[in-house]
């Protein structure tokens, strides 16, 4: 018996189950080098696909905040962000190449392919 498989899929998503948009940064290993990359904004209880490419590695960091109520959803993993859209590689110096330095937290994808995270309050 013939049968066709259609290329796979990766992706690391984020979903907000909360009744507030959400801004979310997120932090990773390309393979090469630690990069962050931000902000999706994503309203209550709506989800954003955050990279389409390959899930390269296990652990993978995620920052967000309450847009209109202020809270944080955050960590121990400091990575850079900017203040409009950005995409930063590297995750020394933040302050002195002119970015806020802030505290991710580590999502375990168990080396999966596809990933969703669930913000909730």
């Amino acid at each position: 018996m013939a049968g066709t498989s259609g290329p796979a899929m990766a992706s690391f998503s984020v979903c907000n189950a909360t009744g507030y948009p959400t801004l979310v940064a997120f932090g990773f290993f390309d393979g090469e080098e630690w990069s962050s990359q931000g902000w999706w904004r994503i309203d209550a209880e709506g989800c954003a696909e955050l990279s389409s490419d390959p899930l390269v590695g296990r652990y993978y960091y995620l920052y967000a905040v309450h847009e209109e109520v202020g809270g944080s959803w955050n960590g121990n993993r400091s990575f850079c962000v900017g203040s409009d859209a950005f995409r930063i590689r590297g995750r020394s110096d933040c302050l002195a190449q002119g970015y806020d330095r802030k505290g991710f937290y580590q999502v375990d994808t168990r080396d999966a392919t596809e990933w969703t995270e669930t913000l909730s309050d």
